[in-house]
């Protein structure tokens, strides 16, 4: 299948392409910046390209996975995010409506689940940890990067009923190397081993759900995704996550204190959301290879950590941005 890949140059894209093409598909990747997978260099948002691309080179399915994201809002004004993320979205929409295409994949984020309320966690009140699936609404996204991925998701929708399009919306937890822009209390390791207890996965699992989710779109027609490693507590345990997260992690990994403190690392003191991925496992028969259960083993063992963190990864489009200026 010839496939267009956006974002090819990217973190998800480099990793994805090669799994694409090993699997038999023809990769034709789109990106504003340049890189091994990338064969056409532009923006989504360029509608006369979109099209010519089309049909220059036969596109059979899309995988969208190209966006300005979060850590972009310090470097782009919203409209680029509307631009990019929303009538970026629109122009393969309508262009692969138009190719008769069957399945469409949208990675999107679960970013755009989280609301200032939850945000804001035990700070803000709450006795209860989130608990987050598909059916968590109405999503009060807090910053531009999720209304316009938010609104990308409904396009996505709107094209499914209008054209019997099969469209994956894939909400996918962390999987980015760089430093947390936010939260710089514990160092970036620590900080991402704790994720995997409620909210991160691997980039190798990122892209090889994507995979599953192309071959499974003509099944399921329209379905939403939430992928994140397998979290190791119950919906019961919401209540005790926010009063004393260690607690409840002892219950399940009585070693981890211990291997954590080897390390010179803490273990989250409250747990204010958990994202649950089981649905993907229930309907496309996916679940992350990589999980907390994981990270301990790479502990106990001394060995690497099974996730990437590269505090000094900068993307090619910012790359190519500062080379040009």
């Amino acid at each position: 299948m010839r496939l267009l890949l956006t974002g090819s140059s990217g973190w998800l894209g480099q990793v994805l392409a090669p799994r694409l093409v090993a699997a038999g598909h023809e990769v034709i990747g789109l990106d504003p910046a340049p890189g091994a997978f990338t064969s056409v260099i532009g923006s989504v948002a360029e509608r006369a390209l979109v099209d010519r691309v089309f049909v220059d080179h036969g596109i059979e399915a899309v995988i969208h996975a190209g966006a300005l994201h979060k850590p972009d809002i310090a470097r782009y004004p919203a409209q680029a995010f509307i631009d990019v993320n929303v009538t970026g979205t629109l122009n393969l929409l309508e262009a692969a409506a138009r190719a008769g295409h069957d399945r469409f994949i949208f990675t999107s984020t679960t970013s755009l689940m989280i609301s200032e309320a939850i945000r804001a966690g035990r700070a803000g009140g709450a006795r209860r940890a989130a608990w987050l699936d598909e059916t968590h609404a109405p999503p009060e996204p807090r910053n531009i990067y999720g209304v316009t991925k938010l609104a990308a998701e409904q396009l996505c929708r709107l094209h499914h009923r209008a054209h019997g399009m099969a469209v994956m919306v894939l909400r996918t937890g962390r999987f980015f190397p760089e430093e947390d822009d936010t939260d710089r209390a514990l160092s970036g390791p620590n900080i991402k081993a704790n994720e995997f207890l409620n909210r991160r996965l691997t980039v190798e699992d990122t892209a090889d759900a994507h995979l599953v989710a192309l071959d499974q779109a003509p099944r399921l027609g329209f379905e939403t995704f939430i992928l994140s490693a397998p979290p190791p507590f119950a919906p019961d345990e919401a209540e005790a996550l926010v009063a004393d997260a260690p607690s409840v992690i002892a219950r399940r990994f009585p070693d981890a204190a211990e291997l954590y403190a080897r390390r010179g690392w803490s273990l989250p003191r409250h747990i204010d959301r958990v994202y649950d991925p089981s649905k993907a496992e229930r309907l496309l028969g996916f679940r992350c290879r990589t999980d907390f259960a994981a990270v301990l083993s790479a502990l106990r063992e001394d060995r690497r950590l099974p996730f990437a963190h590269d505090p000094t990864y900068v993307s090619p489009q910012q790359r190519s941005r500062g080379e040009s200026g």
